[in-house]
């Protein structure tokens, strides 16, 4: 049997840690599970893509930095390395170097992006606009959320119903789904 140690190189502020922001374990785990998916960008897309950058932010929102084990919740603020770093807003379009302006720019280029991977981040966006714990990250999130609904022609879910859905609840989740998710 091969024991931890033999398998893990422990650092002093990751002992016995998750990779996971410690406000995430209020979370369901299906909640979890899908910030977790998110994480991933889309195959076949340049390093400089606005979703590249708009990843970044979507995991320091709710990832420990490994580098460091920092939890950065500015969009700007140094330190992260290429998977959590800060973000690079110049020459992106009209950003003016803005975090605010990217849901306008990610939907000038949704049609580059594969639709599964939107939905990922469509519904990660979603929890974190209900569910994170600073105001700032939370509104950018939330309003993300709506501008990809919106652009989408579809009606947004309430709190509650992502509650319901996400909720642990396998009734109430496949009642959420209306029979369509594979069994």
């Amino acid at each position: 049997m091969i024991e931890p140690s033999q398998t893990w190189r422990w650092r002093p502020y990751s002992a016995h840690r998750s990779v996971l922001q410690d406000w995430t374990n209020t979370l369901s785990f299906m909640m979890q599970s899908v910030l977790i998916c998110a994480t991933r960008g889309p195959d076949g897309i340049r390093k400089d893509h606005p979703v590249k950058v708009l990843i970044r932010f979507l995991r320091r929102s709710f990832l420990i930095c490994a580098f460091d084990g920092k939890v950065r919740w500015s969009p700007y603020e140094e330190g992260g390395g290429s998977f959590t770093g800060p973000l690079n807003l110049q020459g992106l379009g009209p950003s003016e170097g803005h975090i605010d302006k990217f849901p306008e720019i990610y939907l000038r280029h949704v049609d580059e992006l594969p639709h599964h991977f939107q939905l990922h981040l469509m519904h990660a966006a979603e929890i974190l606009g209900y569910k994170h714990p600073d105001d700032d990250v939370r509104r950018f999130w939330l309003g993300f959320y709506r501008a990809i609904v919106n652009d989408a022609h579809l009606n947004p879910e309430t709190e509650e119903q992502m509650d319901r859905r996400l909720g642990d609840n396998e009734a109430s989740w496949r009642a959420a789904e209306g029979g369509v998710t594979a069994l």
